[in-house]
């Protein structure tokens, strides 16, 4: 049985933290707003939550899940190293629409799919989401939707979609026009932007003093 909470309304907004909270600890799923769109969300280090995740959205491991902090300290304890080309973008992008691929951190027992030794790193720029995010610490979030459908800018569409797999879902009214956070890949010689999204590649180029390449 799964139950929405309007976080619009502060009660139900404590009520769906709470119940957001126990679902993450206890290696059950949760839908939460960001400021992108729509994300379905577990804990990171839970690696059947993360099992459970991919299998609510029909998706296999070849797709890793992306990792969702809420700090910019957080990175430095999930990753190898963190170069001086990431700090100047967390500084100039985070919390907000920008995701930022390293290598993690070899000691970490995480299991997120076909990673090759990286992480994808993410501060969203939403309330609710942040404060869950410091509540439960680092979470597995992709967004909310079955592979290949529509991503769900209302936590009503996320549900349409995912139903009973997901027993808590935070609704935090409409993300907007439904944007994908732009990701840049800083494990090679260059950075390069896998994904055009939410942050223009020129603001990108811009912070790092290069011009940043587009994968084909």
């Amino acid at each position: 049985m799964s139950t929405v909470y309007d976080c619009g309304r502060q009660d139900s907004r404590e009520a769906g933290l709470a119940a957001a909270a126990g679902a993450v600890r206890s290696g059950r799923l949760v839908v939460m707003p960001t400021d992108t769109v729509y994300g379905i969300g577990c804990d990171a280090f839970d690696s059947a939550a993360v099992r459970s995740l991919l299998q609510a959205k029909g998706r296999g491991p070849d797709m890793p899940v992306p990792v969702l902090v809420g700090s910019w300290t957080t990175v430095d304890g999930l990753t190898l190293s963190v170069p001086t080309s990431a700090r100047l973008l967390i500084e100039a992008f985070w919390p907000g629409g920008l995701s930022i691929v390293l290598p993690h951190a070899p000691s970490l027992s995480w299991d997120l799919g076909q990673t090759r030794g990286t992480v994808m790193l993410r501060m969203p720029l939403h309330p609710v989401a942040l404060e869950l995010l410091r509540e439960v610490g680092p979470m597995a979030v992709s967004s909310a939707n079955r592979s290949g459908q529509p991503p769900a800018a209302t936590a009503e569409q996320a549900r349409e979609q995912l139903g009973e797999s997901v027993p808590v879902y935070l609704d935090g009214g409409p993300s907007g026009e439904p944007v994908a956070s732009t990701i840049v890949d800083l494990t090679g010689p260059d950075p390069l932007v896998l994904r055009v999204g939410a942050v223009p590649v020129a603001e990108v180029s811009e912070v790092l003093g290069t011009e940043v390449s587009v994968a084909e």
